[in-house]
């Protein structure tokens, strides 16, 4: 790790490139998300928009009460739900189907509907196997949009709410949502897409080649996916979707082929959460507290990258009396055009953010490093996390440390101008709660059934992290997988959608009510109260409750499952 030079230099340029495009792609979604806002593709794209408005009878201008917001997104959701299972379960009805795949079963329709619609993408199948172009393009894509804008149109709610003084609404989540794809995602994709194509990415509709190997006849053809990659490509990383098109997820040299477009790939996942702190500061009109967010976000996501980095860097005493040189590394489940760093470094990104894209096999990582994964996602995905659930779930977070900062002193805390109270802080506990009882209950459920216990390739401390990690992945609308696990079965189908529907919109509910009741509050000046947002103290004081609040919460089931392999690895050299 440390004579890694050049994965050093990488690194450094990556955290370059991520604060120096923070602020601009800042200023940019101040303009999308303003129904006012003034945008260089205005001339193109404001008839467009007024179109759509006349068309759909959506004004603009109407705002909504935090639960309306809430119901839109709700019913908007369920439609995009509905439209997805029907098109998977008559797939083979349905044009631009040239391998003519089959339907899919009601439960696979079911949690790929969910995975989609929560912005999860979990996917309990090999996309290039299952999934007809058709389906790909329509049901699948629709949903990388429209979840990934719904995830920024409620951070944005909650920024107004923050932001506003004594208002009963917190914007218009249609009006919102029609912005955040005509104005970012869209245009986004398209540039993005075109880079990709330049790079290698296929994007096609043709049948799948047959190659037969060295014109053997002997030898079974080998069957070579095609189809509209890049385009999906895109929006899987902007958006934090993550969802491959391929089975190997952006370790398919179709989806992800040269080290420069793995590179661009995780800058992509962060450049929308990461704009997003820089756009709440501007709002609140504290741009040094927006800073600030994204100065611990950074941090922890450097200092979980450097454990990953280095526990796949020191690879598994096992490997010496197999006559492996340690010094190579933990290099299975790893494509070599990517090396550990590339690795580390994407394992890092996609599971600090809500996104799920894979370009290694975390099941063949050393306990350690698939520990680093497995926390990123449960500590929240709020170290940057996904586009809009990243910023909105740290915002709970602050508003949480807070008010235990309140209590601590002995005051009445306060947040940029507005008391912290009870209805706030129940807000908060509900919001962190969700995932929790989700998580620890499911996974505790699967280890004690015969349905749960079926699905597992591995025994011992590695099969009940499987199991964790597919929960966690699920409630924590991440969709990256372990691989060692066979969830495409009726109760893994089911328990995982259930799961991914809990950990989005339960959640999502608290956080708009916490928007609606601070929009109505009134500004005040600061107090004796209030506690600087601001700096190293609350920089610190804000990464240690995230870290104290994961740490007491599934430290025991950790205990149990990386940390007990990892200790058995150091005895005895084997991984279980």
């Amino acid at each position: 790790m440390f004579k890694d030079f050049y994965g050093w230099i990488q690194l450094g340029i990556f955290i370059i490139l991520l604060i120096c495009l923070t602020k601009p792609f800042g200023i940019y979604l101040m303009k999308v998300l303003d129904p006012s806002g003034r945008t260089l593709l205005d001339p193109i794209l404001k008839p467009v928009e007024k179109f759509i408005y006349k068309t759909t009878g959506i004004n603009p201008e109407k705002t909504q009460t935090w639960k309306a917001y809430l119901f839109s997104l709700l019913l908007f959701s369920l439609i995009g739900f509905t439209m997805t299972f029907v098109i998977l379960i008559f797939q083979r009805f349905l044009p631009l189907n040239p391998q003519k795949l089959p339907g899919l079963s009601w439960h696979l329709a079911f949690n790929t509907a969910a995975s989609f619609t929560t912005n999860t993408n979990w996917q309990s199948y090999a996309g290039e196997k299952t999934m007809s172009y058709f389906s790909q393009m329509v049901a699948l894509t629709f949903h990388n949009f429209a979840s990934a804008a719904s995830g920024i149109a409620a951070a944005a709610a909650l920024v107004r709410g923050v932001a506003s003084n004594a208002s009963k609404t917190i914007g218009n989540f249609w009006s919102d949502i029609v912005r955040l794809n005509l104005y970012l995602l869209i245009p986004a994709s398209i540039i993005f897409a075109v880079f990709l194509v330049s790079e290698g990415v296929v994007d096609n509709f043709r049948a799948y080649d047959s190659v037969s190997a060295f014109n053997n006849a002997s030898v079974p053809a080998q069957i070579i996916a095609q189809g509209p990659v890049a385009s999906q490509e895109a929006v899987k990383m902007l958006g934090t979707n993550g969802g491959g098109f391929m089975g190997a997820n952006s370790a398919h040299p179709f989806e992800n082929p040269t080290p420069l477009t793995n590179f661009v790939q995780m800058l992509s996942i962060f450049l929308i959460p990461a704009g997003l702190t820089w756009y709440y500061g501007r709002m609140t009109g504290n741009q040094r507290h927006g800073w600030t967010i994204f100065y611990v976000m950074l941090a922890l996501f450097l200092a979980f990258m450097l454990v990953c980095w280095h526990e796949e860097d020191s690879g598994n005493p096992a490997f010496a009396s197999l006559g492996i040189d340690l010094a190579a590394g933990n290099m299975e489940g790893k494509e070599v055009r990517f090396g550990i760093f590339g690795s580390s470094l994407f394992a890092a990104v996609t599971t600090s953010a809500s996104c799920g894209a894979v370009n290694s096999m975390f099941d063949s990582y050393t306990p350690l490093g698939g520990l680093v994964s497995l926390l990123n996602i449960q500590l929240g995905e709020i170290i940057f996390g996904g586009v809009g659930s990243g910023l909105y779930g740290m915002i709970v977070f602050i508003v949480l440390t807070v008010f235990l900062s309140g209590l601590m002193t002995g005051r009445t805390p306060e947040y940029l101008g507005k008391k912290i109270e009870a209805y706030e802080v129940k807000a908060g506990v509900l919001f962190i709660m969700v995932p929790v009882l989700v998580i620890l209950g499911f996974t505790s459920a699967a280890a004690v059934s015969g349905w749960g216990l079926a699905g597992l390739n591995n025994a011992g401390p590695h099969g009940l992290t499987e199991m964790l990690y597919a929960f966690s992945s699920a409630a924590g609308n991440n969709g990256s997988a372990f691989a060692g696990l066979n969830a495409d079965t009726p109760w893994y189908n089911v328990m995982l959608g259930i799961s991914m529907i809990a950990g989005r919109f339960l959640m999502i509910a608290p956080e708009l009510a916490l928007a609606g009741s601070l929009a109505a509050k009134k500004h005040t000046t600061d107090g004796s109260g209030s506690f600087p947002v601001t700096g190293l103290l609350f920089a610190f004081l804000l990464a240690f409750v995230i870290l104290i609040v994961g740490a007491l919460t599934f430290l025991p089931v950790l205990s149990l499952g990386p940390i007990v392999e990892h200790m058995l690895m150091l005895e005895s050299g084997v991984l279980f």
